[in-house]
């Protein structure tokens, strides 16, 4: 992968998480509520891994 493509792909995903995350706050939900929503899906997606 080019290092263009690469810094491009680093450059979304920290603008695609401070969005998630000031569409959070500005709806109102607890940070406590998005944070046990993350933590369960890494759980999730880690025992779907782990099974195979």
């Amino acid at each position: 992968m080019p290092l263009t493509h690469f810094l491009a792909l680093i450059a979304l995903v920290i603008l695609a998480a401070g969005l998630t995350l000031w569409l959070a706050v500005w709806s109102g939900i607890p940070l406590a509520a998005l944070l046990f929503a993350t933590l369960s899906a890494s759980l999730i997606l880690t025992w779907t891994r782990v099974g195979r």
